[in-house]
């Protein structure tokens, strides 16, 4: 999951004036696809689908007391699932946008509204969204994230919202509660992946890729040991079960050659009681001639002694 907040500039991402060329943005891919008659989908809120443009930007202009002429009037962040997280978020366009915006009202928007640490919720943030298909710069297949706009005050217009203040949980001071971002995009991986049952691998998760970009070394080598030692477990079991199916393959061809043997073992043992049978008859009966010559020659040697 990539979450990212649009820096302020003169173009689109303009936050000091109105929010109309953000909007006019936010449209730009509807036109193609409804030409083409392929599913878009409108501006949404907290409660709404298929809002009109034009209240957008109404609704996000108006929402601006005690904001000075060049304070930022809103901030434009961006929602881009991986391609991983799209497949498990529907099949069709259509199912993968309702989960999006199911997934920013019941997991984003909450987790936004509770890092300002002022006990807000997501009732208290004004914000529309809108749902992008396309990415002309991506050579993803799946490229479907969200544009949201969100107002720098509540929805009663009295609270400062700001979610690139660097204060974190302040106290005292001018700035209080802070807005802590990196606290956000963990809470916001880990309700996606309750959300939708996603099993999210290590090197996908936030805090891998926090670490291997601004931790230690020490902490970066600790964290791929990890990494692979958790690879190397998955792998075991599977080679595991590779060796049982060998082993019993191997147990089976020995049971196979040992029962051959056992049928050729007492083949060959009738084969040569029958030999031995037909053998000994015929022992028997040589025995019985030689038995008879021996006689007649004891006969004729007493007749000649006559």
């Amino acid at each position: 999951m990539h979450i990212d907040f649009a820096p302020p500039s003169k173009g689109t991402y303009n936050n000091a004036g109105s929010s109309q060329q953000l909007a006019n943005y936010c449209e730009h891919e509807d036109l193609e696809r409804m030409e083409k008659g392929i599913y878009t989908d409108g501006f949404f809120n907290l409660m709404d689908d298929n809002i009109y443009k034009s209240k957008v930007i109404k609704d996000i202009d108006s929402n601006i007391g005690q904001l000075l002429k060049t304070d930022a009037k809103f901030f434009a962040i961006h929602v881009s699932p991986s391609e991983s997280e799209l497949r498990a978020m529907g099949n069709t366009e259509q199912e993968k946008a309702e989960a999006m915006k199911r997934y920013i009202r019941e997991v984003f928007i909450p987790e936004y509204a509770k890092n300002f640490n002022k006990g807000l919720s997501e009732a208290d943030i004004k914000f529309y969204g809108k749902i992008h298909f396309d990415r002309s710069r991506s050579d993803n297949e799946l490229n479907m994230h969200c544009h949201l706009i969100v107002s720098r005050k509540d929805q009663s217009n009295k609270k400062k919202l700001s979610p690139l203040t660097n204060h974190k949980n302040t106290k005292k001071g001018t700035v209080m509660g802070g807005f802590d971002r990196v606290n956000l995009f963990r809470q916001a991986e880990q309700g996606f992946d309750k959300l939708f049952g996603y099993d999210r691998q290590q090197s996908e998760s936030f805090d891998y890729h926090n670490t291997m970009k601004n931790g230690s070394i020490s902490e970066q080598l600790e964290l791929q040991e990890q990494n692979f030692t958790g690879e190397k477990k998955k792998e075991i079991p599977q080679s595991s079960e590779k060796e049982n199916m060998i082993s019993c393959n191997l147990d089976s061809t020995q049971d196979n050659k040992h029962s051959r043997n056992q049928q050729n073992n007492s083949t060959g043992d009738s084969l040569l009681s029958i030999f031995s049978l037909g053998d000994g008859n015929n022992y028997d009966a040589t025995s019985a001639e030689d038995l008879q010559a021996q006689k007649r020659k004891k006969k004729k040697k007493k007749g000649i002694r006559r």
